[in-house]
């Protein structure tokens, strides 16, 4: 009886694995005719209308990665200034002084560096 029942199963799964495998093929095969019949549309179209037709390019230049890696640099690394020119940078426009630091009783204020 066990080993009737662990078949069962067995088949069950490989029939289950194999419908979904059958689902992923065929909705890749169904965007796949999607595409090719988009693109005919569009070739039709262009013939029709006498305008030669441009290809879908999608347009990847190396450069682009490069540059966006360091202006992100520029902008949380090196933007900052060293340790020891804390002084020199401009004061902010609060002072130091947050606006509801009076309220605050369980701290001891210390003097900014």
């Amino acid at each position: 009886m066990n080993n009737l029942v662990s078949g069962l199963v067995r088949i069950a799964l490989r029939a289950l694995v194999l419908a979904m495998g059958l689902v992923v093929f065929l909705s890749l095969l169904a965007a796949a005719l999607v595409l090719g019949l988009a693109w005919a549309a569009r070739a039709t179209w262009a013939r029709l209308t006498g305008r030669p037709m441009t290809p879908w390019v999608m347009r990847v230049d190396p450069r682009t990665g490069f540059s966006a890696a360091m202006r992100s640099r520029a902008q949380w690394g090196a933007a900052r200034p060293p340790d020891g020119a804390a002084e020199s940078a401009a004061p902010s426009r609060r002072g130091g002084v947050l606006p509801s630091a009076v309220e605050v009783t369980d701290v001891e204020p210390r003097e900014l560096r």
